[in-house]
């Protein structure tokens, strides 16, 4: 894999890994890129302009209007140029301009202006890495196809030990160049996933619901566009962003998500089934809300229909995918949900490790098929996506040369 010829603007924001990015310039520039380096002023202050300029051949860019710039506009001729836009370090503070869409300096203004593929390699302290507004800022940059690179985990200059550390350059070109060279093994296949949770109304005010945050969903909705697919994504009731190219469609009960299912899965090639979806639901649904009149109150519920099993049951069903989250005897649930559903394939956690599962953004699998089984470990729910789907493809694959005998 190379970087031949692609033409890189390499944005350094003030972070202590900005001392890396002289190397970081000398490599790509070794693997055939042209590097024109964007230095903001917080980055100015643990890299000197004269190292940059000296490993990329180019004059630094540091202002937003440049005197020296065609029609003092540097801002549009840097990001017409560009194929690839590069932020590293990329800072919390940046990171949450470039979510936001604030545009008050060079590098966030190229990133408005600019059609060029985004990635970033984020560096910051560990705490600052896992605070809520950063990991929201995190799925709106992702939501924006930006590709984000890292971060590492380990020792940190304060002192601290934890993800938040940039990726080495080494690394970071590595990552460009698979990106660049992606190969898009669902290109012209049809995917079909469910997420989130339901909800089954009582009354006008309340239902019963579930824990799911619908992560693990988007996240293979989202790598599977990135693989090629046409994805469309039905997804109970979370707050969530849309993966970009997705589409998608809200629903909210199991009655309703059933419907919505059968309303598209005749086109599809493949169905996963990560939604959690609500095995019961209240036989009648009070018209106005239920007053506390007594110390105990009995509802009765019936089933729900079994949305993956009536998909696994057609006629020609896509290749279907299911998700089991248990508490106890993790693989034998999952194998007996695998045979009675006659499915495709099943993933299966267990919901009682820390860390891991329902509105985590990590998680680990146990996958199973009718002739074999792979554990996939710890890892965030988008790497995890990406691994799953590549088990997905094999399967998928064999599974359809064996029909063609």
């Amino acid at each position: 894999m190379t970087l031949q010829g692609k033409k890189i603007v390499l944005g350094i924001s003030g972070g202590i890994a900005a001392y890396k990015t002289p190397d970081l310039v000398r490599k790509l520039v070794a693997q055939g890129a042209q590097v024109r380096v964007i230095l903001n002023q917080s980055g100015g202050h643990f890299v000197s302009e004269l190292s940059l300029q000296a490993v990329s051949g180019f004059p630094v860019s540091t202002d937003l209007l440049d005197p020296s710039a065609e029609a003092a506009m540097g801002h549009i001729e840097l990001a017409k140029w560009a194929d690839i836009l590069l932020i590293a370090p990329a800072t919390a503070n940046t990171m949450a301009k470039l979510a936001h869409g604030i545009a008050d300096d060079l590098l966030t203004t190229v990133y408005l202006a600019t059609s060029a593929t985004v990635c970033i390699a984020p560096a910051m302290n560990q705490q600052m890495w896992k605070a809520k507004p950063t990991q929201h800022n995190l799925r709106l940059l992702r939501s924006y196809e930006t590709h984000i690179l890292g971060p590492a985990d380990g020792a940190q200059a304060c002192g601290d030990i934890g993800p938040g550390r940039m990726l080495e350059p080494e690394k970071i070109v590595e990552c460009l160049s698979s990106i660049l060279n992606k190969p898009q093994p669902l290109r012209g296949k049809r995917l079909l996933i469910t997420a989130g949770p339901t909800r089954e109304s009582l009354d006008p005010v309340r239902f019963l619901s579930n824990h799911s945050s619908g992560k693990m969903g988007f996240a293979i909705a989202e790598q599977a566009r990135s693989l090629g697919a046409e994805v469309t994504l039905i997804a109970g009731p979370v707050a969530l962003p849309t993966p970009a190219g997705v589409t998608r469609i809200n629903v909210e009960s199991a009655g309703q998500m059933l419907e919505t299912v059968m309303a598209k899965v005749n086109s599809q090639d493949i169905f996963i089934a990560t939604a959690a979806v609500a095995d019961y639901r209240a036989e009648n649904v009070a018209d106005n809300k239920i007053k506390k009149n007594a110390d105990e109150l009995t509802l009765t519920f019936v089933k729900n229909p079994d949305i993956l099993k009536t998909v696994a049951g057609l006629p020609k069903p896509p290749f279907c995918v299911g998700f089991a989250a248990e508490s106890q005897d993790v693989e034998a649930y999952a194998k007996r949900k695998l045979a009675d559903k006659k499915l495709d394939m099943i993933a299966a956690n267990d919901i009682t490790v820390a860390g891991l599962g329902f509105n985590s953004d990590a998680n680990a699998l146990q996958v199973f098929w009718p002739e074999g089984h792979c554990d996939l470990p710890a890892q965030p729910k988008t790497e995890l996506a990406l691994a799953l789907l590549n088990v997905v493809i094999e399967r998928y694959q064999e599974k359809n040369d064996t029909l063609s005998l």
